[in-house]
């Protein structure tokens, strides 16, 4: 046996359990790295605000608690505005129950020429299998749904902690991180870091005029129909749809539902037409012009980077894709060499009339002296 075959193996069993482990370990903080990965990137955005404030003489640590202050008392106080108003109308639609079962219990027997009474009706739910089995699951999921509510007010608290310290120590980030690295690569770590930071906050622009425009439309449709609390709403459908990425737009468009049908049933369908058609034109045209004007990439490398960022990382993915890729494009176009683009009409994507046609006469008179070339020269004497 040679001498170096056992010293290999024990490196290679070596390499394969400091493998096993580092893998081990990357799945067991995975949660806490996207919560790292989310807190840099709220860092960024609010970094403008923090910074304007430190240039007038106010400390960092000071001026990050007060925009976040400002940012969870808007927050706070828009989902206690939105829950009075959300138990008033299910409070309603409680009451006015009984009188939605008797009008559709007579569209039905009126339609199908039967015989249900409401008394029947409500017997027979109360007493089915499936309505005991669903109280029973609804009465073991309690302590289910209460550690899910409980952890994700931890991972909440996780990631304000550490945007917190991003934001009010970000020059002493950014002065750690410069200090291992020499002078050339110095700079090009902070010219990445504005630009990440430009970045981000043209990515939160586009996504608060989204919700600016939503809001607008959808406030449009619901005063037209007279829906209570269309403003509220409104403010709900922008706010949810734009910043709540995957599941934003159902959760947006599920309340103003409900509330459309304590009034009118009918009413609920409109909406979820509205906000099915709206959705669409908002993926399609909407935004994909206005994430490539004020993130500055193109609208397919937006989509495409949404879905790639969902496909890997879910809606923490789709949350961070844009403003990452965008930062990724403008810091790799620094060191990609460009050259002036020839006049040739094609690479403007079309050619005018006048320079077709000069083209084919050009063609043509090529042609034609090429015949008559090959037409008067002489054939080589045999023997040649």
């Amino acid at each position: 046996m040679p001498r170096w075959l056992p010293r290999a193996m024990v490196l290679a069993l070596a390499l394969y359990a400091c493998f096993q482990l580092g893998s081990w370990a990357f799945h067991q903080l995975i949660s806490l790295l996207m919560n790292i990965l989310i807190a840099f990137f709220l860092a960024l955005a609010i970094e403008p605000a923090v910074g304007r404030m430190a240039a007038r003489g106010m400390r960092r640590g000071i001026a990050t608690f007060l925009v976040f202050f400002a940012i969870m008392g808007a927050g706070v106080g828009f989902v206690v505005l939105l829950g009075s108003m959300l138990a008033g109308q299910i409070v309603e639609i409680v009451e006015d129950f009984p009188r939605y079962l008797d009008s559709l219990i007579n569209w039905i027997n009126h339609t199908f020429h039967t015989e249900l009474s409401r008394v029947e009706v409500q017997d027979s739910l109360l007493r089915s299998d499936w309505l005991r089995k669903y109280v029973q699951n609804s009465a073991s999921g309690v302590l289910d749904v209460s550690a899910t509510v409980l952890g994700g007010l931890f991972k909440l608290l996780t990631i304000f902690l550490f945007s917190f310290y991003f934001a009010a120590d970000g020059p002493r980030l950014r002065r750690a991180l410069c200090s291992v690295l020499p002078p050339a690569k110095q700079a090009e770590v902070l010219r990445a870091w504005e630009i990440a930071v430009d970045k981000t906050g043209g990515y939160l622009y586009s996504r608060g005029l989204m919700a600016l425009i939503s809001g607008v439309a959808h406030y449009v449709l619901l005063e037209f129909l007279a829906v209570p609390y269309a403003p509220a709403l409104a403010v709900w459908v922008g706010l949810v749809s734009q910043f709540i990425p995957t599941i934003g737009t159902y959760l947006a468009g599920a309340l103003p539902m409900l509330i459309a049908f304590t009034e009118n049933p009918w009413y609920a369908l409109w909406v979820l037409g509205f906000v099915v058609v709206y959705q669409q034109f908002e993926n399609y045209v909407l935004q994909p012009k206005l994430t490539a004007k004020t993130v500055d990439i193109h609208p397919a490398v937006a989509f495409g980077s949404v879905v790639a960022g969902t496909a890997l990382l879910g809606a923490v993915g789709a949350l961070i894709a844009i403003p990452a890729v965008a930062t990724l494009q403008a810091f790799l176009g620094a060191y990609v060499k460009r050259y002036d683009v020839t006049e040739d009409p094609r690479v403007h994507g079309h050619r005018r009339h006048g320079e077709a046609v000069l083209a084919r006469v050009q063609r043509a008179l090529r042609a034609k002296k090429e015949k008559e070339l090959g037409a008067g020269a002489t054939p080589p004497p045999d023997g040649a």
